[in-house]
Formats: C-alpha cells, sequence, structure tokens
C-alpha cells in the first residue's frame, strides 16, 4: 500500500516539477519567433470555440450592404490594417514581429470570408488572449464592430469604392 501511495505521489509531483524547471529555467520560448508548446494549438483553439460556439450562429442586426460596408472599412482602416493588412498589400512589419502571425483579413487572401458573422463579431467584441487581438467592447460600438465584421464576411464581394476605402 505504501509502495501505490509513494508512486502516485511521485506521478504526481514529478511532472509538476520538471514544468516548473523547465519554465523556472528560461526554456521555455516567450519571444514571439517562438514555436507553440506542445499541445498549446490545440488547447487554444479548443477554449476559444468553448467560449464562443454559443454566439457564432448570431445573425447581423445590420444589413449588409454598401453603407455598412464603407463604415465597416473605415473602422477596419482605423483599427485592424496595422496588423492585419491592407487590401492588395504583403504582411505589415508589424504582424511579421507577432506571434501568432496575424491573419490577412483581406483578398487576395481567404480571411475570415468563410466564417459566420457572429464568429467574426465575437472575436472582434471579445479578442483572443495571448495572440495580440485586442478586444474591442470598450473602444468601438456596437455598430462598428457589427460593420467591420459584415465587412469581413463580404470582402470578396465588396464594391469599388469599398475597395478604395480599404486601399487608403
Amino acid at each position: 500500500m505504501k509502495k501505490i501511495l509513494f508512486g502516485l505521489l511521485l506521478g504526481i509531483c514529478l511532472p509538476l516539477v520538471a514544468a516548473y524547471l523547465y519554465v523556472g529555467s528560461g526554456a521555455m520560448p516567450v519571444a514571439t519567433k517562438g514555436n507553440p508548446l506542445p499541445l498549446e494549438k490545440y488547447l487554444a483553439r479548443k477554449a476559444l470555440h468553448a467560449a464562443m460556439d454559443p454566439e457564432i450562429g448570431k445573425p447581423s442586426p445590420l444589413p449588409a450592404n454598401e453603407a455598412n460596408f464603407l463604415a465597416g472599412a473605415k473602422v477596419y482602416q482605423a483599427q485592424c490594417a496595422v496588423c492585419h493588412g491592407q487590401l492588395g498589400e504583403l504582411e505589415t512589419a508589424i504582424a511579421k514581429g507577432m506571434f501568432p502571425h496575424p491573419p490577412q483579413l483581406l483578398p487576395p487572401k481567404k480571411g475570415v470570408m468563410d466564417d459566420p458573422v457572429g464568429e467574426i463579431y465575437w472575436k472582434v467584441k471579445n479578442g483572443i488572449r495571448l495572440t495580440g487581438m485586442p478586444g474591442y467592447s470598450k473602444s468601438l460600438t456596437d455598430s462598428e464592430m457589427w460593420q467591420v465584421s459584415l465587412l469581413l464576411l463580404h470582402a470578396d464581394k465588396v464594391s469599388a469604392s469599398v475597395q478604395q476605402a480599404l486601399r487608403k
């Protein structure tokens, strides 16, 4: 019985001590150029979807029209382009230095055009922890967050005037 308890205690304590030594020794990658830890992507994606899934199907209260796309383009240029890039441009200098790299959201890249508008809105509103993606719930209005979400959903189908606004 003592051997079982000792083995159980050792089995619990040894991984904790190893993790502490790994972190405390500076071996854990913390710079933006470091690779993700084992299971990091899986656990982060699992937690994100668990938090976000209840709101993914939420429809936009605003119509997907030219006025909302233009308003969304204005928000995008002011808040998003610095990391996610402008229409037809390569990755920004800021994006190159981030880990994980922020996705380019405008064509010709795929962006978020295949995500439901409720998912895009959730990410804009709440941000994504440990990615550099801020939440805008305290700096943008609900309408502005929906407008930029609609723009991103339809970015591959917007008019020439909206495309022009995204190139400024």
